[in-house]
């Protein structure tokens, strides 16, 4: 138990960030390479973002988006509709012993770096921006 809660609060442990890259990698090669042979996944482009895996490698959740951002409850319903086709596939292309139970999510990261490039842009946060550099560059 001690175990447990000395670990709580961090990040992936090495093994997970390695996993869930490998998974990610793999996965973007299947879809490129069309390997569904699904006509509706090879009409998309869709991208892996991120996988992250739980501590036991039983699940990964893997972030998605299609190209340009449209369509993308589509492109996860559609994967996850083959979802056990492609962890069979990932688990016999990546060499896993087991492979993990593959769940679909939006990856919502350009989202946020657009609303961090407005937020960044606003006058009030220019101005106090300037304000701040001055104020450190000031040596009184």
């Amino acid at each position: 138990m001690a175990k447990n809660s000395s670990s709580e609060g961090r990040g992936p442990s090495q093994r997970q960030l390695r996993v869930g890259e490998l998974i990610r990698r793999t996965l973007s090669e299947v879809l490129v390479r069309d390997e569904l042979h699904d006509p509706d996944v090879t009409r998309m482009s869709i991208t892996v973002g991120e996988v992250r895996i739980t501590p036991d490698l039983s699940i990964a959740t893997c972030f998605v988006l299609p190209l340009g951002g449209k369509n993308k409850e589509d492109a996860v319903a559609l994967l996850a509709r083959h979802k056990w086709e492609l962890r069979k596939i990932i688990g016999r292309k990546a060499g896993l012993k087991h492979a993990p139970d593959l769940r679909f999510r939006v990856d919502t990261t350009f989202d946020q770096m657009d609303a961090t490039r407005a937020m960044l842009s606003d006058e009030r946060v220019q101005s106090d921006v300037a304000k701040s550099d001055t104020e450190d560059g000031d040596p009184t």
